[in-house]
């Protein structure tokens, strides 16, 4: 089983760098979609993934086009996270899906309507929250719904019992 996050013109570094340190301890594969709105090298955006970044698997996309040429959304197990969603996250069985590929928008303007318009049906899946509030951090956004991913699939690629001592 493998997971997708694909992040769509992420903005802010140090999200990214969360995001990053998320797939590299879940074994998730990183896709970044140009135009990044930082450096990759940037100090901030190293500095929030920690020394988990020599264990990310990453792969970068000039363009959203480019991205969805390369992996077609009728030919793969694709998500759309967005506040617009139809589908509650944890309403979706992934348990039997062996590549699932989740995408998320940008921070200040979500997923290209263009998109949600076309899938708002089949594929867009949401976090439930308070009717009043915005969104929830992209990195916990990411988190959430990888461990739900993991959960489904009884967290079957990851150790249950930590062997990491640091003392």
């Amino acid at each position: 089983m493998k997971i997708h996050v694909v992040m769509i013109q992420p903005e802010i570094p140090q999200n990214t760098g969360n995001i990053a340190r998320t797939c590299a301890i879940t074994g998730a594969k990183l896709h970044l979609v140009h135009p990044l709105g930082f450096k990759i090298d940037d100090k901030s955006i190293k500095r929030a993934g920690l020394d988990y970044w020599d264990k990310l698997e990453i792969e970068e996309h000039s363009s959203l086009e480019e991205f969805l040429k390369k992996y077609p959304p009728e030919e793969n197990h694709m998500f759309f996270a967005t506040t617009k969603g139809k589908t509650k996250y944890t309403d979706v069985d992934y348990s039997k899906m062996d590549e699932i590929f989740v995408l998320y928008g940008k921070e200040t303007k979500g997923l290209p309507e263009w998109l949600l318009e076309k899938y708002l049906n089949t594929k867009t899946i949401r976090i439930p929250m308070l009717p009043t509030l915005r969104s929830l951090n992209l990195s916990n956004s990411v988190a959430i719904i990888t461990y739900e991913i993991l959960r489904q699939q009884n967290f079957e690629t990851l150790q249950e019992i930590s062997t990491y001592f640091d003392g």
